[in-house]
């Protein structure tokens, strides 16, 4: 039983790392296409038919471009950040129940890698952990754009964990668990969270678009302010790392939105499992809406709205909480 639990998590871990990996890439073509419809233009069209051949373009562009390391960088620094920001948002997924269970040639199938007891922790701890990725790789690069995108990532990303921690706590004393499949269980027995948490969950959405650095909190790698951020110096491969991992965030926090909020996979069922799905590719979709239509706040608009705005609500909603289930 013992091996057959290994090799059930190996073979899901290198499922999720193919899976997700490809989905990187894949999400890069939806959202040019998706932005050139809401722009009145074509998107990808000329690498095979409607464009669908460019996500290996891309790919093979990536793979086979020179991997040039600057004259001044910080080298071992300069090259490990990719691979932390890569690794980070994989871990993540360690504790995401992607999917209900199922049964295969009479063996029951759970597609988490590990229910762990402290899965909504452990989420936002590593998605936490992954912010020295691009702190790493903008400190270790010899440029300035790099350097100023650092000091914003640091400033963004501990200044959002704060509004993702009290916003996840509300739910957390309803539930009185922190696994992913408590929650999806609750939420089956109970109705929904978000019913209950409204305020919570607009609170951790908006902190998912700072966590992610996605527009309008795009203000890690603002490409109209200081070029690509901390990935100015960085080319081929590396420079993808950070890309895959990016996106890989945006498909994760897509999945932890409905599993704590709207009731996750909900009794199991096939038909919940794609509502799971569904509700994933409505939050994925989301993000690439709000940058068609959204333009990029200031540095001090952010954090006022994270300090002044966001903060105190999600304090307020713990207070009112506790005292709600006290009577």
């Amino acid at each position: 039983m013992d091996n057959a639990y290994l090799i059930e998590t190996i073979i899901k871990v290198v499922v999720i790392l193919l899976v997700f990996s490809a989905l990187a890439g894949i999400g890069t073509y939806f959202e040019r296409k998706i932005l050139a419809f809401m722009q009145r233009r074509l998107g990808p069209m000329n690498v095979g038919p409607y464009g669908l051949l460019q996500v290996a373009a891309d790919g093979i562009k990536l793979f086979t471009k020179e991997d040039i390391i600057p004259s001044g960088v910080v080298s071992p620094i300069f090259k490990i950040a990719p691979v932390i920001t890569a690794a980070t948002a994989f871990m993540a997924a360690a504790a995401i129940p992607f999917l209900p269970s199922f049964t295969v040639f009479g063996y029951e199938v759970h597609p988490i890698v590990a229910d762990i007891d402290i899965g909504i922790l452990y989420v936002l701890g590593i998605m936490a952990i992954g912010l020295f990725g691009p702190l790493l790789g903008g400190m270790a690069s010899a440029n300035k754009f790099a350097l100023l995108s650092a000091a914003r990532a640091a400033a963004v990303f501990i200044s959002y964990e704060v509004v993702t921690g009290l916003a996840t706590l509300a739910p957390i004393m309803m539930v009185g668990s922190l696994s992913l499949i408590d929650f999806n269980n609750y939420q089956a027995d109970n109705g929904w969270i978000i019913w209950s948490q409204p305020l919570a969950f607009i609170l951790f959405w908006i902190a998912a678009f700072a966590e992610t650095g996605r527009t309008p909190f795009h203000l890690i790698a603002n490409d109209h302010e200081i070029i690509d951020g901390f990935g100015t110096e960085y080319s081929g491969m590396r420079w993808g790392l950070f890309f895959i991992g990016e996106y890989a965030n945006m498909f994760f926090i897509s999945f932890v939105i409905p599993i704590i909020f709207l009731g996750g996979f909900g009794d199991g069922t096939v038909l919940g499992a794609f509502a799971l799905l569904g509700k994933m590719a409505f939050f994925f979709f989301f993000f690439l809406w709000t940058r068609a239509a959204w333009p990029d706040v200031r540095p001090d608009q952010l954090m006022w709205l994270c300090w002044k705005v966001l903060m105190p609500l999600a304090v307020i909603n713990v207070v009112i909480t506790g005292f709600v289930m006290m009577f």
